[in-house]
């Protein structure tokens, strides 16, 4: 749709498939020289994991007038230095899931493009072991479970 997309990810381990999936680039977090190298290149930042980043730093990469979308919820409240806002006339903003509206254009979008989720489908006697699986970070990249298997 004419969007140059990043992908930022703590480690190198899923570039290929970022990649695949249509990403432009490719950078892990997990290397000090990316925050310099991409500082201030980013109109938008759109956080998905559920964990506790250093906010300044990814407010660093955007642009003037650039926002940080947060859609991932962390358990414990994040802290920024509000100059990293200021300064660039930066934004910090969230969204939920939307409602059944806002998820059939969702819907009808992702079928006009083909656009598919990737999962892995599991029975519903296996849910512990996925769980485990979640906690070690071992899943590509959502569990859906058989509902003919209950």
């Amino acid at each position: 749709m004419g969007a140059e997309v990043t992908v930022l990810s703590r480690s190198m381990n899923k570039k290929a498939e970022a990649l695949d999936f249509g990403a432009d680039h490719y950078f892990a977090t997990n290397d000090p020289t990316t925050f310099t190298e991409l500082a201030g290149r980013f109109d938008l930042v759109l956080n998905t994991v559920s964990a506790n980043l250093n906010v300044d730093a990814y407010l660093s990469l955007l642009r003037i007038d650039g926002t940080l979308v947060n859609v991932g919820a962390p358990a414990e409240p994040d802290q920024y230095h509000v100059f990293s806002l200021i300064m660039g006339r930066r934004s910090i903003a969230g969204s939920l899931v939307g409602g059944i509206r806002e998820t059939q254009e969702m819907l009808d979008f992702s079928a006009q493009y083909g656009i598919a989720p990737m999962i892995e489908v599991i029975p519903a006697d296996q849910v512990d072991k996925a769980y485990e699986r979640v906690l070690r970070s071992d899943v590509r990249y959502r569990f859906v479970i058989d509902i003919a298997t209950l």
